[in-house]
């Protein structure tokens, strides 16, 4: 059942009246989201005693309202600290804490906020008018075009070995070895987890993301006094400059259109998520950008995609949920006991019994968008000094909260561990020239491809050929192989452009 223009109308300012109840619920997501392990499912579990006493409709308005927050606060310790807040924000990490380093924080802030609220709003607005066709993609896309969605991740790890092709690849490589670490997916026998119980589920992302990043980052800050040099970040913005660099952010419409709606499919996809969506939009922005070796650099685009892609996911793994009663995420997971608890149906039936609250959901969505708009400003102006505080009181700060979120996931004390080992490696890492991402992007996406890999050869006999069999596959892979080559063909052709343009000037 599609909603009337009227319907919407009306769903709209019944979703703006439960502002009391959005505002808070955006406040709390940006700060957990800021906080490295305490993801929106995790403060959505500590308070689902409160959703499941209040009327469904207020549980689901305060969820997502707290969910999409979530992935825009996850991009500030992202840029200012190098720590993502959250696995989507990982990608962010790359291009952002270039900017806050070279005393651009405030501009990357804008860059990231603009980004998250334009590609929340645009997805929430295309699946309100589409909500219908978009919940059918689940049926067409298999474990086998899922492999081609995980190699585009994968790919990322070429660009990111570009630089330094060597070091580049051993550090993806060794992902992938720390990601097949657990129990396999046909025997559940162990596989390298030195008979620690707490790895036969594998690496568990939250602490491995924690100490990649937060761990490892707080040793290199102990070396320097602070994050951005003190002459280029000493003055606040003011709120002309803080208002013309938020301005100067819709100058990547067109980036931000395409790469939200990018993260929207990965989102619908089950199984899939905003880490994936994350990294597939970096390397695509990358790949068809006309300065691709400007990203790692502090690249505005680099911000952006990522951004807006793990934004887009938000409303996109809600669409499997309501449509087919799977959920697209950890956090869906969390709706869906909810709306179990209050006897909501699932599936065609939601559509046909209670068509208001399925709309209601993504209307909701929408409008927590639009009042993270009223956060811009003070957010951009004021976080940005985060960057000119000594490092050694950072520090202990970080180490102290991120060990904690850590520990929260699944209350292991064994995870601290895992924590404090992958901090000193990617301490490690950072100081012998070897990127710490490709070594999360290993982590992440490599146990997914396996599963997804053997779940086709199983269901296949064993016959490699099904990973051609179906049209979606078949032009995933074109577009797979175009993204690959396009990189390469475009250095080409600028090289011979330059050489020809030399050799003009020359013969003048």
């Amino acid at each position: 059942m599609e909603m009337n223009a009227a319907g919407l109308a009306e769903l709209f300012l019944y979703s703006v009246s439960m502002w009391w109840l959005i505002i808070p619920a955006v406040f709390i997501g940006i700060l957990m989201g800021a906080i490295p392990g305490f993801a929106a499912h995790n403060t959505i579990i500590m308070l689902l005693p409160l959703t499941l006493a209040v009327d469904v409709d207020l549980a689901l308005t305060f969820m997502v309202a707290l969910y999409c927050a979530s992935h825009l606060g996850g991009g500030i310790p992202a840029i200012l600290l190098n720590i993502p807040g959250t696995g989507g924000a990982a990608a962010t990490t790359l291009d952002g804490y270039p900017m806050s380093q070279q005393g651009n924080a405030s501009r990357a802030l804008a860059l990231s906020f603009v980004a998250s609220i334009s590609g929340g709003l645009i997805t929430s607005a295309v699946t309100l008018f589409m909500l219908q066709y978009l919940s059918q993609v689940g049926f067409y896309v298999r474990s086998v075009e899922m492999v081609v969605v995980m190699l585009f991740g994968l790919a990322l790890i070429a660009a990111i070995a570009a630089r330094d092709m060597i070091k580049g690849l051993i550090a993806g490589a060794l992902g992938l070895m720390l990601g097949a670490m657990g129990a396999d997916h046909i025997y559940a026998t162990p596989r390298g987890t030195f008979g620690i119980l707490e790895l036969f589920d594998g690496v568990p992302l939250v602490p491995a993301l924690i100490g990649l990043f937060a761990i490892s980052e707080a040793l290199i800050m102990l070396e320097s006094r602070t994050i951005a040099p003190a002459a280029s970040a000493r003055a606040m913005p003011s709120w002309s400059q803080t208002f013309r660099e938020i301005l100067g952010a819709f100058r990547h419409w067109w980036l931000m259109l395409w790469t939200s709606l990018l993260g929207l499919v990965i989102g619908v996809l089950p199984g899939a998520g905003a880490s994936i969506a994350s990294f597939v939009a970096y390397q695509q922005a990358r790949v068809f950008s006309r300065t691709p070796e400007a990203f790692g650099t502090g690249h505005e685009q680099g911000v952006v995609a990522p951004e807006a892609a793990n934004n887009g996911v938000t409303t996109g793994t809600l669409v499997p949920l309501l449509a087919i009663g799977v959920p697209g995420g950890s956090t869906a997971a969390v709706m869906m006991v909810v709306l179990q608890f209050h006897g909501v149906p699932f599936g065609p039936r939601l559509f046909v019994q209670d068509p208001v609250l399925a709309y209601g959901v993504i209307m909701s969505m929408f409008v927590a968008y639009v009042f993270m708009l009223f956060t811009l400003f003070p957010l951009t102006r004021y976080l940005s000094r985060i960057t000119v505080v000594a490092n050694y009181y950072m520090a202990p700060m970080i180490v102290a909260f991120t060990l904690v979120g850590a520990f929260v996931p699944r209350n292991f004390m064994a995870d601290l561990t895992i924590a404090v080992a992958f901090g000193l490696l990617g301490y490690v890492a950072r100081k012998t020239g070897y990127n710490v991402a490709a070594i999360l992007i290993g982590v992440i996406l490599g146990p997914l491809l396996e599963r997804s890999f053997l779940l086709s050869m199983r269901i296949s006999g064993g016959d490699w050929t099904v990973f051609f069999s179906s049209v979606i596959g078949n032009v995933l892979w074109g577009l797979l192989a175009v993204t690959l080559l396009a990189s390469p063909t475009m250095n080409l052709l600028r090289n011979l452009r330059s050489a020809r343009n030399t050799q003009s000037k020359m013969e003048h």
